[in-house]
């Protein structure tokens, strides 16, 4: 009986030492890499897809090693074959693979064959990192605000200081005033008080002068009503507030997307169009927040978060699901840069073919928190561009034969636009 008994303690010890050691590999799985070049591996190849707390394309993967072994049983080894090869594994008929791949809509997994087993280790360790609560600075508001106040009180001190320094002039005046008339008096000098005619009467009697006068004033007022009539649909400086919030700042500055990427139909067209939700989307599906460092003091992170929501509500996309609800709602954006229509402007002709970047007509919106119109594209400051730039002909079919024929006849090498006919009245009126 004891050697009976003495078998089973020894099974129930093995047992328990198998379930402790089996529990305290699957905690240390990822504990073997380096998080801060699992970061760098994952930024590169799963962010497109995948973030750590918030299912996108593909799942969250925060602890996605521990989650598998504890829901699933499955180890490192199905998850290196899954990141190499997902579409093995389905063909494959494996149970949870299958189940992934029909949950996500059969959207197949991107292949990472190259991906070694190194690479592996350290994007599970950076996933299986707790995730960073963000320090809150505490005082900050109280700071601003006392700063702000202790400069409002030095400027009231100032203006009051100034203020007293001309009461003690004035003052100082009227007593020297008095006393020079107190000497006066005490040496018998007699003050007489002239009658002096008042100043609009002279005025009225100086024949000459109010012909200068009505002259001067007739020239400044035609002057004045001249330069308010040539403002009249000059919308330079407008800056509407658009139904969503668009940062050029962000999206033309800091991330250097080219403009024609949105507004693709400039190099084509007419018109530069106004861009699809669906091109916002190509992006946003994957980006539904700003970073921190992106808000300024003007706009917080908050606000832009919120202005990608609203763009989620247009096109109708569910952020939890990651799937379109089908209810989508019209954007009705301001147009800001408007020429009349007896006016005619080819986006193409200028962009494609005579090569203008966007900020020639358009300005530095690479700066623009708030798009606005930057130059008054009044037809004077056109006229003024097409005899001052040089129209790019160096290995441009377009203007072979012309440039050939126009050289011979002005005798130069570069030619502008007004030497190429772009002054004629018919060029922009027809």
């Amino acid at each position: 009986m004891k050697q009976v008994s003495n078998r089973k303690l020894g099974r129930n010890i093995l047992t328990l030492s198998l379930i402790f050691i089996l529990t305290l590999s699957t905690s240390i799985f990822a504990q073997d890499g380096d998080p801060e070049k699992g970061k760098s591996l994952f930024n590169s190849n799963c962010a497109a897809c995948h973030k750590l707390d918030k299912k996108m394309t593909g799942p969250a993967l925060r602890n996605i090693e521990q989650k598998l072994a504890d829901e699933q049983g499955l180890d490192r080894e199905w998850l290196a074959a899954w990141i190499r090869n997902s579409s093995a594994l389905i063909k494959a008929g494996d149970t949870y693979a299958n189940k992934i791949y029909d949950e996500y809509g059969g959207a197949a997994m991107t292949a990472f064959p190259q991906l070694s087993d190194e690479d592996i280790s350290h994007i599970l360790a950076y996933t299986a990192q707790e995730p960073e609560v963000p320090a809150q600075v505490a005082g900050t508001e109280a700071t601003g605000t006392a700063a702000g106040s202790g400069s409002g009180v030095s400027n009231k001190i100032i203006l009051g200081a100034l203020a007293l320094l001309f009461a003690l002039l004035a003052m100082a005046l009227v007593l020297v005033r008095r006393t020079l008339n107190r000497f006066a008096e005490a040496k018998g000098v007699n003050l007489e008080q002239t009658k002096r005619t008042p100043i609009w009467k002279a005025f009225v009697q100086n024949q000459f002068l109010v012909l200068v006068t009505a002259i001067i004033l007739l020239l400044a007022s035609g002057y004045y009503l001249y330069g308010y009539m040539m403002q009249i649909g000059v919308d330079q400086g407008y800056q509407p507030v658009q139904p969503i919030h668009f940062s050029h700042k962000i999206h033309a500055g800091d991330n250097g997307i080219d403009c024609k990427f949105c507004h693709s139909s400039a190099r084509v067209s007419k018109t530069s169009g106004i861009p699809s939700l669906n091109v916002c989307m190509n992006c946003h599906k994957s980006i539904y927040e700003v970073a921190e460092s992106t808000a300024t003091e003007e706009y917080s992170k908050e606000f832009y978060d919120g202005e990608i929501k609203k763009l989620y509500d247009a096109v109708g996309w569910s952020d939890e699901d990651q799937s379109y609800t089908g209810e989508s709602q019209p954007v009705k954006w301001i147009r800001i840069h408007n020429l009349p229509d007896f006016a005619y402007f080819n986006h193409s002709q200028h962009v494609t073919v005579a090569g203008l970047e966007c900020q020639t007509c358009h300005g530095p919106v690479e700066t623009m928190e708030i798009m606005y119109q930057y130059f008054p594209l009044t037809m004077g400051w056109c006229v003024e561009c097409h005899r001052t730039t040089n129209v790019k002909v160096e290995d441009n079919a377009y203007y072979t034969k012309i440039h050939e024929e126009l050289s011979k006849k002005y005798g130069v090498e570069k030619l502008t636009a007004a030497q190429m006919g772009g002054l004629e009245c018919g060029k922009c009126h027809y």
